[in-house]
Parts: structure tokens; C-alpha cells; sequence
């Protein structure tokens, strides 16, 4: 670590936190099942159009053979759990989801 970080930099940074959700999509047994590349597809589909609409902040793919990928949500826990029910992948059980409440900060982005 280079830079150094006050105690009241800390504080300022806690009180600006906001409320996110992140999905955590993990592979499941039906992985591999007969259609599975046309679910993904629709899978793939609806995360992106969630992204577009904002209801994803960042949406973030994983190349694993457990973990298929993870979601911050800007919806609460609840709501994020609803829509990724819904979820193509999740629904024909090539998928499971775990989604939990987190906390965000104003400017954070993934670099381009």
C-alpha cells in the first residue's frame, strides 16, 4: 500500500455508502442439459437488459467452472432476489443464486 488513509477519510467514506444488492450466480448441475446453450442465450440477454435498464450496476461474468458470475444490483436485497428468480438459467436449473445486501460508494467504477 502507497497511499495513506486517515481515520476521518475512513469516516467520510462509511458515511457516503449506499445501498446495493449483489448476485452471486453459481453453475449447477443442469449445466449441460439438452438446450442449455439457448437458455444461456436468454440468460445472457436478460442480465444485459437489466444493465441497460439500471437495475444492474455491474454486471461481471466469470470464467470458472463453479461460479458463473456476479451482479451488483441497484435494488434492494429483496427485489434483486424476485428478478433473479426469474432468471432463465436459475428456472431450468443450470444456475443457483445467492443475493445479499452490500454497500456501494459514489464514484466507484471498474476501469476502463
Amino acid at each position: 500500500m502507497t497511499t495513506t488513509v486517515t481515520d476521518e477519510q475512513i469516516q467520510a467514506l462509511a458515511a457516503s455508502a449506499k445501498p446495493y444488492s449483489v448476485a452471486l450466480l453459481r453453475w449447477a448441475p443442469g449445466r449441460t442439459m439438452d438446450g442449455a446453450d439457448a437458455v444461456e442465450r436468454e440468460h445472457q440477454r436478460r442480465m444485459v437488459s437489466l444493465r441497460a435498464d439500471g437495475v444492474i450496476a455491474i454486471l461481471c461474468p466469470v470464467a470458472s467452472d463453479t461460479m458463473a458470475g456476479i451482479a451488483i444490483m441497484t435494488v434492494p436485497a429483496e427485489e434483486a432476489e424476485e428478478i433473479m428468480a426469474g432468471d432463465p438459467c436459475v428456472q431450468a436449473g443450470m444456475m443457483t443464486c445467492d443475493v445479499h445486501a452490500c454497500f456501494g460508494f459514489p464514484g466507484d467504477a471498474l476501469p476502463v
